[in-house]
């Protein structure tokens, strides 16, 4: 459950520190008072995104911070697969926002907004102000149908996903395929012309590094022989360095025999001429042997343009360039057998169909089964939530294509009144019962889903007086197996609360700020006072509001 919020510099709230509590929170105050922002910022801490104006003026940054607390084995279970590991039980999610970026972190570790998401799926369930208006869109009514079923369908639908995604990868390469067909012979002609291209250069991987240093070698062949003449004559002729070691050594040696000291001089110096000795005689050598030969520096110009020419064209190296024949030579192929080539390909196709149909029929199957028992369940939930004489049926259509849903169109139909026939619920539900019936398939999928907390803001739209007084008992039932946080304008449902918080709009240094407070027990009654009073809050007023709490005491007991 959620246990802690945590609200700085964000909109009208300056600091807010909220402790939520097991069972029904209420969340109540005048209009433009900041309710909404305190659901906004759960949505933020969240991973939602950030809309603009949200940051308090004139502050470097915003934060909320969310604690939650964790028991379920279930849950703590699918955390672990995310690497998530609670700390003392709780999971501490951050949501740091500055002008420029926002960074959210899990237990102080920094992650991404989808992994945020993802937690947050299995820990908290937020039905925004107009969520209901959603039911009015027959692609959620499958969404919702799927959710219930989730446990029989996870897997079915992941390799139904699977094969549709098989089945369209080979729908686009048939498309391919057929435009390619289509200039089928000019593209024959132009791979035959580039695979002879590259075959006939026969060419060896290294091949152009080689080339390369044979090239900037004959191309400097001028300077290597004369730098390589000048050193000869400095180390090998009269007077060079050869010529005066061997003096220098022949003095040595005349004298060494008078002096042992001089002896290893002598045996240095000897070393040093024997290996400039041997250094003269290669260096010789080498300017005997190097020629600068014309006809093959043209040759090896001329190859090494053929390859440049060819990696330039086919990848940049001669290894893409072999690649790229290979690639070549298996399209050559397939468009010279185009004909057996089609017919592989509508052979997988309905290979591929045949599977996708399948699968499709095996989720029909499964959905069909739960539609049955979801329509129960909600017409039961209508009933606690004074809907007289309703029946809810959900309609089942093919959709004209596959998709990764598979065939099926879902659709919930109503009748709320005895006599009438089934309609979509667009053409007979109004706002208010179209918020009940949210309620009510947001209450089973609760049940099915083991998710703790479930956040409802201003769920109680369109509706008062007996209806409203259901509502709250349904909100009341619910709080006894799950955290319900819910912002509200009805004193029937906030009359319910377990723990009951007043928002309120107060101006500080020319500044208005949003706080957030726990009401006592004659708090709250003040607080349903108002709600009941409006402006003037008279003393029967707060006999109301006495008895509808007491009232609300009675049913919890009764409840309980």
């Amino acid at each position: 459950m959620l246990v802690g919020l945590h609200v700085k510099n964000l909109a009208l709230v300056e600091e807010a520190e909220v402790t939520f509590g097991e069972g029904l929170n209420i969340l109540s105050g005048e209009t433009g008072t900041g309710k909404s922002i305190i659901i906004g910022s759960i949505n933020l801490a969240l991973g939602g995104k950030v809309p603009k104006g949200m940051l308090r003026e004139r502050t470097g940054y915003a934060l909320v911070e969310l604690t939650f607390r964790v028991e379920s084995q279930s849950q703590l279970k699918r955390l672990e697969a995310m690497d998530i590991y609670p700390e003392n039980g709780e999971v501490v999610m951050s949501r740091k926002i500055t002008a420029t970026r926002n960074v959210g972190k899990i237990n102080s570790e920094t992650v991404s907004a989808a992994c945020m998401k993802k937690v947050a799926s299995l820990l908290i369930d937020i039905h925004g102000q107009h969520e209901h208006q959603s039911l009015l869109h027959k692609s959620k009514h499958l969404e919702i149908l799927d959710e219930f079923a989730k446990e029989q369908l996870q897997e079915k639908k992941e390799c139904l996903r699977q094969r549709f995604k098989a089945y369209q990868s080979l729908q686009e390469e048939r498309d391919h395929a057929m435009q390619e067909g289509e200039g089928r012979e000019r593209e024959l002609s132009f791979l035959e012309y580039e695979i002879q291209e590259i075959a006939e250069a026969g060419l060896a991987l290294g091949e152009d590094e080689e080339l390369e240093a044979s090239y900037r070698k004959m191309a400097n062949s001028h300077k290597i022989m004369e730098a390589a003449g000048l050193a000869y004559e400095m180390t090998g002729e009269d007077g060079s360095a050869t010529d005066q070691i061997g003096r220098a050594l022949h003095e040595l040696q005349s004298v060494a025999s008078y002096d042992p000291k001089l002896e290893g001089l002598c045996s240095q110096l000897e070393e040093i001429d024997n290996l400039l000795n041997d250094f003269n005689r290669e260096l010789s050598g080498y300017l005997s042997d190097e020629e600068f030969d014309e006809e093959s520096f043209f040759e090896v110009e001329k190859r090494l343009d053929l390859v440049n020419h060819l990696k330039g064209k086919f990848g940049g190296s001669i290894d893409a360039v072999l690649k790229a024949k290979e690639e070549k030579e298996l399209r050559y192929s397939r468009l010279k057998d185009y004909e057996a080539y089609m017919a592989q390909l509508e052979s997988r196709m309905a290979q591929a169909e045949k599977d996708l149909q399948e699968i499709s029929a095996e989720t029909s199957q499964i959905r069909k089964k739960y539609a049955q028992s979801l329509a129960e369940e909600v017409k039961a939930a209508l009933g606690d939530l004074n809907f007289l004489d309703v029946d809810f049926v959900v309609e089942f259509r093919r959709a004209r294509h596959y998709s990764a849903n598979g065939v099926d169109e879902a659709e919930f139909l109503i009748s709320t009144n005895p006599g009438e026939p089934l309609k979509p619920l667009g053409r007979v539900a109004s706002g208010g019962e179209l918020s009940r019936i949210m309620l009510a398939i947001k209450t089973i999928l609760a049940e099915s889903d083991q998710v703790d907390t479930l956040i409802f803001d201003e769920i109680d739209a369109g509706i008062s007086g007996r209806t409203a007084q259901m509502v709250a008992e349904k909100m009341n039932a619910l709080g006894r197996t799950h955290q319900i946080i819910c912002i509200t304008h009805l004193p029937q449902i906030a009359a319910m609360a377990d723990s009951h918080f007043l928002i309120s709009k107060n101006v500080v240094d020319q500044t208005t700020i949003s706080k957030i407070q726990l009401l006592g027990e004659q708090e709250s009654v003040t607080e349903l006072g108002r709600m009941l009073g409006g402006v003037k809050i008279t003393d029967k007023v707060m006999e109301s509001a006495r008895e509808m709490k007491d009232l609300a005491y009675s049913v919890k007991r009764r409840v309980s």
